[in-house]
């Protein structure tokens, strides 16, 4: 579904953000993506989705290279930043209206996938409120639902937890598993490692923009809990 060859990307000449990174997301997959602040996560994950230029190496979308077949690659995909940026001027459901247009979803179809998200998320009610005042849970939730839209293959999130309340963050959980659990996959960077553990069946670990740490959340947890596997790498120099 993901597959990360070789990827390299430098802001100087000779100053890497990421270093050769090589990592495969398969159909089904909950894949969490960790490291400290400044590691390369938004980084790869903004490359990923066609928003940051590369240096070396290549990403592929289901089979497709984001540098060569962009616009087929962003079909296939949803992309939600850890802020979102909605247009505070729209109620929710022109918002989600307009990305249903923008993707060509029929009527049916998004009013079918708007009104299941909205009502697990419960935010239907709101719906016809401005986006302006809707917390930033409720943003975030709308965030969730927008990407659904389009049923795409492959979800990139970049800390989708921040800012959400206990049930909120439980909803937006429950709605990834069953995500991967229909055939999709999930890359996502967090900070919340015992969220993590729990959620994810692979993770990797970035560290100042390499690669240390991949594979099966089972084999890398095994004798020692994510956040002590985490700070352990973090700590060797």
């Amino acid at each position: 579904m993901l597959k990360i060859i070789d990827y390299s990307k430098t802001y100087n000449k000779n100053q890497y953000a990421v270093r050769h990174l090589n990592l495969e997301v398969e159909k089904g997959d909950l894949f969490a993506f960790i490291g400290h602040n400044g590691a390369g996560k938004s980084t790869t994950i903004k490359s990923i989705v066609g928003i940051l230029p590369f240096d070396e190496g290549d990403i592929y979308i289901d089979g497709m290279s984001i540098k060569t077949n962009p616009v087929e690659c962003k079909k296939k995909i949803a992309y939600i930043p850890d802020n979102p940026d909605l247009y505070d001027s729209l109620t929710g459901i022109q918002y989600l209206n307009f990305i249903a247009d923008v993707f060509k979803v029929d009527i049916e179809k998004r009013q079918e996938i708007i009104n299941k998200y909205s009502k697990e998320f419960e935010i239907y009610n709101d719906l016809n409120n401005m986006i302006s005042t809707y917390s930033h849970g409720m943003k975030q939730k709308l965030a969730i639902i927008s990407a659904f839209i389009h049923e795409p293959k492959l979800l990139i999130l970049d800390e989708p937890f921040v800012g959400l309340d206990p049930k909120a963050s439980f909803l937006v959980k429950k709605a990834m598993i069953d995500f991967c659990e229909k055939g999709g996959a999930i890359f996502f960077s967090t900070h919340v490692l015992e969220v993590a553990e729990k959620l994810c069946n692979k993770i990797a670990i970035i560290k100042k923009g390499e690669l240390i740490v991949s594979g099966k959340m089972e084999d890398i947890t095994k004798s020692a809990s994510l956040e002590e596997v985490f700070m352990e790498q973090l700590n060797n120099e």
